[in-house]
Formats: C-alpha cells, sequence, structure tokens
C-alpha cells in the first residue's frame, strides 16, 4: 500500500498543515481536508507514515458523520474530493480526504470523558476533579465515570499541548448558551456513539469533538469525529484484566508507537519528545496500522 506522509495539491491554495491533516481552500466557501499517512506522538510528528492510516481515518468520521446527523450537522458538502483537483491530483485524495464546508471555527476542544484516562486521571489524583468537575473519592486509572463528563480544552498553538481548561473558561470565550449547548452536544454525541461502540465490544474511553458556526449561526460538528486519534478506543475484552492490575487497557491507536518511544534510547538516553523523533522501526510502523485497522473493521462490521 502506498503511503502519504505529505500531500502536494498545486491546484488549489494551501491553508495549513497539521498533524495529520492538509488543508487546501476551494474557493471562499470550502476547504479541502486531505488525511495524510502522518503519526503525530507527544505532539511531534513522526518522520514514516502510517500507511493506509489516512484513509482508515477518513472512512471512520465519514462513518460516524452519517450515524450522527440526526444530532448535530456536520460540515460534510456531499460533494467528491476528486471534483476539485486535477485528474493527476486525484490518487492523492481519493478515499483520504473530505470536501468540507469552510466555518468558523471555535476555539475550544469538546472533550467528553465517559473513563478516568491520561491527563484526566492524572489531573485527579491531584485534585479528585477533572477540568473543575467534581468526582467520586476512590476511583482508579481507566475507573468508569458515574457519568460522562464535559472536561474542555484550548487549542493549543502547534508543537504545543492543549491546555485543559473549565466549563467557566469556555463560558468566558463563547458565551453561556454557546458554551452550554456545546457541553450538552459533545455529551449527547458521546453517549450514543458510546453505546453503539459497545455493542460491537469496543470501549470509547474519552474523545474530543471541534466545532463551528456556520453564516447562520448554526453549530456544526467539523473535522474528524471519534476516529482513534482524536479518541480513546479500547476493546471490551482487555479491559477488565488491565483494571484490576492499575495499568492502562490495550488501545486502538497510537498507543503503540507512545509505549514504542518511551523506552528507545537516542545517544543513550530516553527521548526527550522534541523534534526530530526517533525513526519508527518496520515492526512498529506494521502493527500501529494493524491497529487501526482493526478498529475500523470491528466497528463497521
Amino acid at each position: 500500500m502506498n503511503a502519504l506522509h505529505t500531500s502536494n495539491i498545486n491546484s488549489l491554495p494551501l491553508l495549513a498543515r497539521g498533524k495529520v491533516r492538509d488543508n487546501y481552500a476551494v474557493g471562499e466557501d470550502r476547504i479541502l481536508m486531505v488525511a495524510s499517512d502522518r503519526l503525530s506522538a507527544f505532539d511531534v510528528i513522526m518522520g514514516e507514515p502510517i500507511p493506509g492510516k489516512g484513509e482508515l481515518l477518513t472512512q471512520m468520521a465519514l462513518f460516524w458523520f452519517a450515524r450522527l446527523g440526526h444530532i448535530c450537522p456536520n460540515h460534510l458538502t456531499g460533494q467528491a474530493p476528486e471534483s476539485v483537483v486535477r485528474p493527476d491530483e486525484a490518487a492523492q485524495v481519493r478515499g483520504r480526504a473530505m470536501l468540507v464546508q469552510r466555518l468558523k471555527p471555535i476555539p475550544v476542544e469538546a472533550v467528553v470523558r465517559g473513563y478516568l484516562a491520561g491527563s484526566g486521571w492524572k489531573e485527579y489524583q491531584d485534585t479528585q476533579s477533572v477540568c473543575g468537575v467534581p468526582l467520586p473519592a476512590g476511583l482508579k486509572n481507566a475507573s468508569k465515570l458515574p457519568e460522562p463528563i464535559f472536561t474542555p480544552a484550548a487549542k493549543a498553538a502547534a508543537g504545543e499541548h492543549d491546555e485543559n481548561i473549565s466549563f467557566d473558561q469556555v463560558v468566558a470565550v463563547v458565551g453561556p448558551e454557546l458554551a452550554a449547548k456545546i457541553r450538552d452536544t459533545s455529551i449527547r454525541i458521546y453517549k450514543e456513539a458510546a453505546d453503539f461502540a459497545l455493542s460491537k465490544g469496543m470501549i470509547i474511553a474519552d474523545t474530543k469533538f471541534e466545532f463551528g458556526l456556520d453564516d447562520a449561526g448554526t453549530l456544526v460538528l467539523m473535522d474528524e469525529v471519534l476516529t482513534p486519534d482524536s479518541s480513546r478506543y479500547w476493546p471490551v475484552e482487555g479491559y477488565q484484566a488491565a483494571f484490576e492490575r492499575g495499568e492502562n487497557p490495550p488501545s486502538y491507536d497510537k498507543q503503540f508507537v507512545r509505549d514504542w518511544l518511551e523506552q528507545v534510547r537516542v545517544n543513550g538516553k530516553p527521548w526527550d519528545k522534541t523534534p526530530p523523533a526517533p525513526r519508527l522501526p518496520q515492526d512498529v510502523i506494521e502493527k500501529t496500522a494493524a491497529k487501526y485497522r482493526e478498529a475500523l473493521q470491528r466497528l463497521t462490521a
């Protein structure tokens, strides 16, 4: 399978290159989002692509956009991405791109957690709360929460970490009415998606959504949705044993790469998590690609 580390669409103006997606302007009102096979870990982009990753992310996002459209409108235009590029550029977008509305992005990551993990677990240990949301005492790493909670984050500049913020801080940015709508919509989407994923033997521990406003001021779900890059997926069969050991359950995402990077040595020392990233060995690339494939296959089976 041919991998695409960086797209090169010369027929459209490049707007931005993110960690994974390359965005091109299509007139004044649309954006061509191309999901590359790049992988970032610890906010550093790896030099080696994961073959097929961009296509898998796009297929999973399209799957969820279709299932969740009754809850919130999304940014898809329904037009074929190949229709806005030259014929010789079509191979770069086929299966891995979305042609979407150009929206006014809301500068808040809408994070929903159904389980305690990652930065949420670290914050809980210090404060018994996450993003100002108080939680019961005695929870453990990977504990299921009594109810899903909204734990937003402020979007950081490229190369920096997003910062967890409180709901009151979201209100200060977008106002109380829109903040409440983002929170309630995010939790509703998470609950419906988590119930469906559980029926396929997968736990969605947490996820993040991005929203924008269209010209009429309507809240629109945008970017990617419920992919392994934006969500923490755990297989049901591995969860309980890991939880009882106090470990992170195995996951359908780039955790395999993160774990390898945590133990790799660079010039005899642990990698300091700054560019350039260590070169990924072939077996790590192949096992990571297999995790992404398995997630999509299980979800859509």
